[in-house]
């Protein structure tokens, strides 16, 4: 089942969804997720921040065809991953596949807009002789999209212009640098010219495991697991009657919760 069939959706992809909803002609839109439904969809490929796809029509050879949305500019996006650097809670929702409830208000403090306004904002050419725009084949795939934006948040980010490495890579450069200027900033004792004798340390097993000196954080990199496996699945089948599927998928579901705020609250150090 796909997302855009799912009632309970995040909410950056119930945005995508509302704006296909706002499109006049439904029909037309009812024939794209049906094919969409049925794998007509062959390939998406990303070139750049341009949609490349291949839809399975009634011809024998498929149809390509392209959507993109206007990208931000470089100052643009500068000033956005700046934004999002001053706080630790973007990076790691964004990390943990979870779009930030307020990230809207990053772009619009920019005058920029992370969302269409309207479909018509969606640029889209399809190879198949259909003259109206979306033709079924890109209403395919203006659904599939939606699910992509559900597996992958930074997806709608490279609509915009930005890959998930970029916009990583510039946070990470961000927060170094503002950790090397708060190390500059912190006074040091100056050293007296002779020694004075030091008195044995007393070892206190209580704090023996705390550290309470800030990290690098360009020497600590948290993320999640590059694979999708959680300890549920380690486990394997529970040998329990009673739990069926409803149950596993409510339990996963907690999982991944708790996963989200372990990340957020290990990156918001700087808060």
């Amino acid at each position: 089942m796909t997302n855009y069939e799912i009632e309970s959706q995040e909410w950056w992809v119930q945005r995508w969804t509302d704006l296909l909803n706002s499109y006049r002609f439904k029909k037309r839109l009812e024939r794209g997720r049906k094919y969409a439904k049925e794998g007509n969809i062959l390939s998406i490929d990303f070139q750049g921040s341009e949609v490349k796809a291949k839809v399975q029509g009634t011809a024998p050879e498929p149809y390509h065809l392209s959507i993109s949305i206007d990208p931000f500019t470089d100052e643009d996006w500068n000033y956005v991953v700046e934004t999002m650097g001053q706080k630790a809670v973007y990076s790691a929702q964004l990390l943990a596949g979870e779009m930030p409830h307020d990230i809207e208000g990053v772009f619009t403090a920019s005058g920029l807009s992370l969302f269409p306004f309207t479909l018509s904002e969606v640029h889209s050419r399809c190879s198949c002789p259909d003259p109206k725009n979306p033709c079924k084949h890109i209403a395919a795939v203006y659904y599939e999209l939606g699910d992509r934006f559900s597996e992958d948040p930074f997806v709608l980010f490279q609509l915009r212009g930005r890959t998930k490495e970029q916009i990583l890579d510039q946070l990470r450069r961000l927060r170094s640098k503002v950790a090397g200027e708060n190390v500059k900033k912190t006074p040091t004792k100056s050293s007296n010219k002779e020694s004075k004798p030091t008195s044995p340390t007393v070892l206190n097993i209580e704090q023996f495991w705390q550290y309470n000196e800030p990290l690098d954080p360009s020497l600590v990199v948290i993320s999640p697991s590059p694979e999708s496996r959680t300890v549920l699945d380690l486990l394997g089948k529970i040998p329990l009657a009673a739990v069926d599927e409803q149950v596993m998928n409510y339990l996963k579901g907690v999982y991944q919760a708790v996963s989200q705020q372990a990340m957020i609250t290990a990156l918001n150090r700087d808060k």
